[in-house]
């Protein structure tokens, strides 16, 4: 059986992270997207003045907005003592939250990230499971990062329990979040074939299948046949089309 840890490296590549909504380094209105944070509320900072700036004289969503920005620019590194310095601001800042987590992730600090992406799912959670807009999306893509979060540290109880959390979800009517619900549905098959659940896997790859046959059947076609390239090729050959 092989390791799912080959498969989430994949997660640092610009496909793969803007499959799964992660920032783009060369789209940084992309990024902002994500975030929820409009670029009216973002500082007009050319790259030079990023070095300039001033935590403490920025409220958490300048932090955020610039933070969105270095990332996109590949300067992972500046940007998150800004997302730190948002949460000292704002602990229950969910966006900030959320983007700290998943920049974490793709650093490979996965026990720091999938504290981050649970302090997340925690606070939606305690206003009850969502059912629509924003909310939703955020809690079906954090879902997913904690799960790969728990996964890349060796607790695969823990992460199934984070990406079986999409799974119980209904199916969302918003076409962003029902993207990213069927995708949470993939990753979940994935995490289960490599644990050796290949009827499970086969059974969310089916669900996804019959959402989008173009873009899923293969997948499930390779998880039906038992095909080892299953997972990989299932990260690794996503784009973006949303």
């Amino acid at each position: 059986m092989h390791n799912c840890g080959h498969v989430f490296d994949t997660l640092r590549s610009p496909k793969a992270r803007a499959r799964l909504g992660l920032p783009e380094k060369e789209s940084p209105a992309a990024a902002a997207n994500v975030t929820g944070v409009a670029a009216s509320e973002t500082p007009s900072l050319d790259p030079p003045k990023w070095q300039k700036v001033v935590p403490e004289n920025l409220s958490p969503v300048e932090l955020l907005g610039i933070s969105v920005k270095l990332i996109s620019s590949g300067h992972t590194e500046r940007a998150i003592p800004l997302l730190r310095e948002a949460l000292v601001k704002d602990p229950d800042y969910i966006r900030a939250l959320a983007v700290l987590g998943q920049t974490l992730l793709q650093k490979g600090e996965y026990a720091e990230a999938a504290q981050y992406l649970e302090r997340v799912i925690s606070k939606i959670l305690a206003n009850g499971v969502p059912t629509e807009g924003e909310e939703l999306d955020i809690f079906i893509l954090t879902s997913q990062w904690a799960g790969i979060s728990n996964i890349e540290q060796g607790k695969h109880a823990e992460g199934l329990v984070q990406l079986e959390r999409v799974a119980k979800l209904k199916e969302p009517a918003e076409p962003k979040s029902k993207v990213h619900y069927f995708d949470g549905l993939i990753i979940l098959a994935s995490a289960l074939y490599d644990r050796g659940s290949k009827a499970e896997a086969v059974a969310y790859a089916r669900l996804a299948a019959a959402y989008n046959p173009a873009k899923y059947n293969k997948f499930l076609e390779m998880c039906e046949n038992g095909e080892d390239s299953f997972v990989v090729d299932l990260v690794g050959s996503r784009r973006r089309d949303y």
